[in-house]
């Protein structure tokens, strides 16, 4: 089965992998900005590359440990130099320093301000997909960053896939080597006196995981980061693998159709007997399956079934159906576990009969013995956001998020909490159907708020994302929810307003 550019094998059931499609992503990043560069042109810009005019091989990383074949060592990845040039934005009455190159097979994009105030946001962006080539981002939030004085730079990776691990030392890389490689364009900077985190998607698990205390100790580049934003991110880390392969098995079973190695030769036979008109009308049996649905990702709420509806969160979600537990290769072995599932087919948390008949039915698959182990070379390969952590967080996330749930959210307080980092968090819900939907203001209210409790000492509010109570207020998510739009959110390619303007208004 193919999506976009994206194929996907189906193979052993219930084994899901985090294979994102193109189109997905698209959306995502015209929903949170994008590269929100236009024509123009300044003075000072320059480039710098390993090998200049021809795009960039490598492969993956290390190579594995002995007596392992990791698919993802074996691949080959490339940057074309000629994609990295970015414009000034049309219109800014700011200044700035362009440069773009190559740094170990990673493409790079950085800008300075003039008036640079010292400090230097990194922005780490989302999945780009199962694609040799390799795309640098910009912040969607850019234009504020250089109105007020901040530096940013943004690393492609030097590999694609769910390569969490390959993000971080990549964009903690390219921290370690601002000052050179701005310096080496004959612009001349002290090193900033602190790095921030920003990102988006896997880049939002990018950003959990390289502020944590493991991440301090095991990985090859380390930078000590003074605040983070994460927005729409994996923040429950391989547990989203989890809810995936929960999601599919109870779809099959709910539709009574027997199980096969070959998801995709079934998927229609599931879909038609749990929905009448796939994914806004469902049958008594989908019915069961959205309330299993609603409480695998966060319980109920607004905009839950909004975003239970939206075409391309649930292909999103069923894109993912059929792997083989390794994450398309990230891993040797199956790391996806749904053992501890516990699967309810309405919103009362008593388990009905009916309820315990259904979980001791419903196929289970096991996590093999150390699939994400601690490794001696470095970060695992996928690294966990533990919670663990002592700066500023201001973190946000869609209610109606099929994809990457709410309850990523709910995940990452618990294990703040279970680390004594529970002071140390703040999020923000946010009432959008999409993934990675966010206006250009409520990310930078975030980023700003992050800021002034970092430099200032002044906490900001949030949300309440574990209270069942007032998840279930049909305001909720109202308080940083900012629907006015700014030119960044009205792109061509931009599906936020018509989104937002289907949404429920607060009072």
């Amino acid at each position: 089965m193919c999506v976009g550019d994206v194929c996907y094998a189906g193979r052993a059931m219930a084994y899901p992998l985090l294979a994102l499609y193109m189109l997905l992503i698209a959306a995502c990043d015209s929903s949170t900005g994008g590269d929100s560069s236009a024509i123009g042109s300044e003075a000072d810009a320059g480039e710098h590359t390993d090998d200049a005019g021809a795009a960039t091989s490598h492969d993956a990383g290390p190579p594995p440990e002995t007596g392992t074949e990791r698919m993802q060592a074996s691949r080959l990845f490339s940057i074309d130099p000629n994609t990295l040039p970015f414009d000034a934005i049309a219109g800014s009455k700011v200044e700035t320093d362009r440069y773009w190159g190559v740094l170990d097979g990673a493409g790079y994009r950085i800008e300075v301000p003039k008036e640079w105030n010292g400090y230097l946001v990194m922005y780490a962006h989302g999945y780009v997909g199962s694609v040799p080539a390799l795309r640098a981002a910009t912040p969607p939030i850019r234009r504020h960053l250089i109105e007020h004085g901040y530096a940013w730079a943004a690393s492609s990776y030097s590999a694609n896939y769910y390569d969490v691990r390959a993000g971080i030392e990549d964009t903690n890389k390219l921290a370690l080597a601002w000052k050179r490689l701005v310096g080496d364009n004959g612009r001349s900077v002290t090193e900033p006196s602190k790095r921030y985190l920003i990102g988006h998607s896997m880049g939002g698990h990018i950003t959990g995981a390289a502020i944590e205390k493991e991440a301090g100790s095991t990985a090859n580049n380390k930078v000590s980061y003074k605040g983070a934003v994460p927005m729409c991110g994996v923040m429950g880390d391989t547990q989203l693998f989890n809810y995936f392969g929960a999601f599919q098995a109870a779809a099959q079973k709910l539709s009574g159709v027997p199980a096969t190695s070959e998801f995709a030769s079934i998927r229609m036979q599931v879909q038609n007997a749990l929905f009448t008109m796939y994914p806004a009308a469902t049958t008594p049996a989908g019915d069961k399956l959205k309330a299993v649905v609603r409480n695998l990702t966060g319980g109920a709420r607004p905009l839950f079934e909004a975003g239970f509806a939206t075409k391309g969160l649930q292909d999103a979600v069923w894109s993912t159906f059929g792997g083989d537990g390794t994450i398309d290769g990230i891993l040797v072995k199956r790391v996806v576990d749904t053992e501890a599932i516990v699967y309810q087919l309405d919103d009362d948390p008593a388990q009905s009969a009916e309820e315990k008949a259904f979980n001791a039915d419903v196929e289970r698959v096991k996590a093999d013995r150390d699939a994400n182990a601690l490794r001696k070379d470095g970060l695992r390969y996928i690294p966990q956001v533990n919670g663990d952590f002592n700066i500023p967080i201001v973190s946000l996330h869609t209610l109606g998020d099929l994809y990457v749930p709410f309850w990523m959210e709910q995940l990452y307080r618990k294990r703040a909490m279970d680390k004594g980092s529970n002071d140390w968090l703040v999020q923000r819900a946010i009432r959008g159907t999409r993934h990675c939907e966010f206006t250009y203001l409520e990310q930078t209210e975030a980023f700003d708020a992050m800021i002034n409790w970092e430099q200032n000492g002044i906490k900001p509010e949030g949300d309440d994302v574990l209270d069942a109570k007032l998840l279930r207020d049909p305001n909720y998510g109202c308080k940083f929810t900012r629907n006015s739009f700014a030119p960044e959110d009205m792109t061509a390619s931009s599906t936020i307003m018509a989104a937002r303007a289907a949404v429920p208004a607060c009072p």
